[in-house]
This record gives C-alpha cells, structure tokens and sequence, in this order.
C-alpha cells in the first residue's frame, strides 16, 4: 500500500483515537483502574515474593517487581480498559455509526484500542525504568526481547478485549467478565508469582497460557536467561494467541447492542 493511501488512514485512526481518549477521559473509574492499579498492584505482591528463594532461580525483587508492573498494565490499562470501553461503544450505538462512515471494522477496532495501548505502553516503559533505578533490577541484557514481549503483550490484551466484549451484555458486568483471565494470569503467567518458581509440569501448562509468553519474553530480556529456542518459542506461542483472538474477533465481535 502507497503513502498516499495510508495518509488518509492514518488521519482516521488519529481521530478516533482522539475521540476515544476524550470519552476515556470522562470516565473516572477507567482512568482510576488504568493508571492506578498498575502502579499500585506490583508492590502489593512483594510480601508474598520475599518467601521464595529467588536467587536459586536467577532471579531478584527488582525484576520480579518490573515484570509484575508490566503485566499489571496489560491487564488493566488494556484489557479490562478495552472490555468496557468496547462494550460502551457498542451500547451506545457508537460502533454501528462509526460503520456507516469511511472506517472498515479494522480500523474501528484499532482506533477505539490506540489511547489504552499507548498508556499501558507508556507505563510499562515508565515502571520499568523506576524498578530499575529504585529497586536495582539493572538494565535489560537483551532489550530486543522485552520490547518484543511488550508489544505482544499489548496487542494481545487488545484482541482479547475486543473478544471479551462480544461476550460482556453491559458495562457494568465488563469487570465480571473480565475477571477470570485477569486471575487466571496473575496467578498462572508468571505476573504476581514467578513461573520459575512453580512445579515443573504446573509451570509448563502455565506457560501456555495466553499472556505467559510476552511475560517470558519481558522478564527473559531482563535477565538474559532466555536461551534461543526459549524465546523462539514464547514468540511462537504469543503469535499463536493472537492469530486466534484476531480470528476470534472478526467471527464474534458484536456491532449491535445485545438484547
């Protein structure tokens, strides 16, 4: 596609983004749970991780706590943030006009998404640069890995917003429907406890998991544990998720109010 027929595109998406990022803006409760609760949420798990013996696995408080802050953000500036910003748009019919217009349905999804990823994006960077200067987490020994974690990560939570709000009836139960893969990923991605840590066939089925490989990915940058075919296999695994979620979107994604 030529430049001059991304311009156009380009000018859309900067719209609706703007447009989204004024609705968000408004809304208290989805700026409180997007720019708080990442900021909040990683140091609440410290007590828990000072019991384990990080040092056997690598391991340190400093880049347990980062990897925690950037999946902190995942789950709550994107994901849950795109599950109710979508299931609003849809009920207040706002996506059904959007489709009347010049946007395709790509672009709709992508524009409403851009404010979320770019504020869980800018507080991964941020987080991470705090961890690593008042924690000592040091400075990541293979950054191409955690940049290419990150960006996995948030356009993974994008897809399975949108997945999840085909799903969610009204905004007020968006947290209920979202709960069971912010729980399942705390607890089973290596955010609040280390997979390191885990049994070996329980760390194994966890790694499966969809947000388990971009937080392999970050926190195996870090470290620069990661070996070769580790990483080529978190990639593989996080491209899976998404090629499914993106394939689950546009087969189930609902433009219309659910009655």
């Amino acid at each position: 596609m030529s430049a001059l027929a991304l311009a156009p595109v380009g000018r859309r998406l900067r719209a609706l983004a703007r447009a989204e990022l004024t609705l968000l803006g408004r809304n208290r409760g989805a700026v409180v749970t997007a720019l708080l609760m990442p900021l909040a949420l990683p140091f609440s798990v410290r007590p828990a991780v000072d019991r384990i013996d990080l040092k056997a696995q690598g391991l340190s408080i400093g880049t347990v706590t980062l990897t925690a802050a950037v999946g902190f953000s995942f789950l709550f500036a994107v994901y849950t943030a795109l599950v109710s910003a979508y299931v609003a748009r849809r009920e207040e019919l706002v996506l059904k006009r959007l489709r009347t217009g010049e946007l395709d349905d790509v672009e709709i999804l992508t524009g409403t998404a851009l404010p979320a990823v770019c504020i869980g994006l800018a507080q991964a960077v941020v987080l991470s640069v705090g961890c690593a200067v008042l924690l000592d987490a040091g400075t990541p020994r293979a950054p191409y890995l955690t940049v290419l974690g990150m960006l996995s990560g948030l356009v993974l939570c994008a897809a399975l917003g949108a997945l999840t709000a085909s799903f969610t009836r009204t905004v007020e139960s968006a947290q209920v429907t979202a709960m069971p893969l912010v729980l399942v990923s705390m607890m089973g991605s290596g955010i609040a406890i280390p997979t390191e840590v885990l049994p070996h066939r329980l760390g194994s089925v966890c790694e499966l998991l969809p947000l388990s490989p971009a937080i392999r990915l970050v926190r195996g940058g870090w470290t620069g544990q990661l070996s070769a075919y580790e990483a080529l296999g978190a990639v593989t695994t996080a491209l899976a998720w998404t090629v499914l979620a993106v394939f689950a979107v546009r087969r189930w994604f609902r433009w219309e109010p659910r009655r």
